[in-house]
């Protein structure tokens, strides 16, 4: 079945990722991780808001009491979505420097997940942390080199996890009440194109953002190719499910890398696209804390 892709808010971000739906405000939220910037589209008048903040922003989630949490490169932060302003709340790798957040998602509980990778290199050097709604952090795994596709299935009992440049997504087996992830097991080896960022469908689906690779790809619970969307940019980032239904599918997407030849033949590249895949996806879970 053809899609057609469509532009949600056209752009030029260097490194657009995180895209969430706030299905309470009907906004669309979004990072450039390298402006570095939050941006928040409102798709009934297609205005784009931009907090520009001091730092480089890997991923955001909605709060359950409000606002916004940011993973960012000094740690995890509260931040006011009206103001910009962010409130230090966890910096598990403050003696690592050179180091940054990068992806993040909420579980099904209310607790936020993200991974950490070297902002100067691509050494095995990031970790993977569990941040509470008690403001506790805890490392649960290291080695990594660039952390992405953190999703969980709409039952909360499965979690899925890539290293990006390890062209592999993981499965685990996932305990909503302790926030354990056990039972490590290849879910999909990706093909010439970058697992990036992830979200899962109400068929519990896990859709992939294939940085380099033009496309998103649909997988089966089973990590099986279920479908592939061809995009008119080479570098989608991350996606996400939105709207009134929460059947149109937001894809963030980068120009970070691409030469002005390149540019040219992708004019969309850096912008939000928007195509409605034919499923729908789940509202957003929000950090407890």
């Amino acid at each position: 079945m053809a899609v057609q892709v469509e532009v949600a808010a056209r752009g030029a971000d260097r490194l657009g990722e995180c895209p969430l739906w706030d299905e309470r405000e009907r906004m669309l939220w979004w990072v450039d991780i390298r402006w570095p910037a939050v941006k928040r589209l409102d798709p009934a008048t297609g205005a784009v808001m931009m907090l520009v903040l001091p730092e480089v922003v890997g991923s955001i989630a909605l709060r359950e009491k409000g606002g916004l949490l940011a993973a960012t490169k000094s740690g995890i932060h509260f931040l006011d979505s009206a103001s910009g302003v962010l409130a230090a709340k966890a910096d598990p790798e403050r003696d690592m420097p050179d180091n940054r957040f990068n992806d993040g998602r909420c579980d099904r509980a209310g607790r936020f997940w993200a991974g950490t990778m070297s902002m100067v290199n691509r050494d095995p050097v990031g970790s993977l942390y569990r941040f509470d709604a008690g403001l506790e952090c805890t490392k649960l795994r290291n080695a990594i080199i660039i952390p992405n596709s953190l999703a969980f299935s709409p039952d909360g009992r499965t979690m899925y996890f890539a290293d990006t440049l390890r062209h592999t997504i993981w499965a685990y087996d996932y305990d909503a009440g302790s926030g354990a992830a056990r039972h490590e097991r290849v879910f999909a080896h990706t093909g010439a194109g970058w697992p990036d960022g992830s979200c899962v469908d109400a068929d519990a689906c896990l859709w992939n953002a294939e940085y380099g690779g033009s496309r998103l790809v649909r997988y089966t619970p089973a990590g099986k190719v279920d479908r592939s969307v061809a995009l008119p940019v080479a570098n989608p980032t991350c996606c996400c499910f939105g709207g009134e239904d929460l059947g149109t599918l937001y894809v963030t997407t980068a120009t970070q890398g691409l030469a002005p030849e390149d540019l040219a033949r992708q004019p969309l590249a850096g912008s939000v696209l928007a195509l409605r895949p034919g499923v729908q996806g789940l509202a957003e879970s929000r950090f407890a804390g």
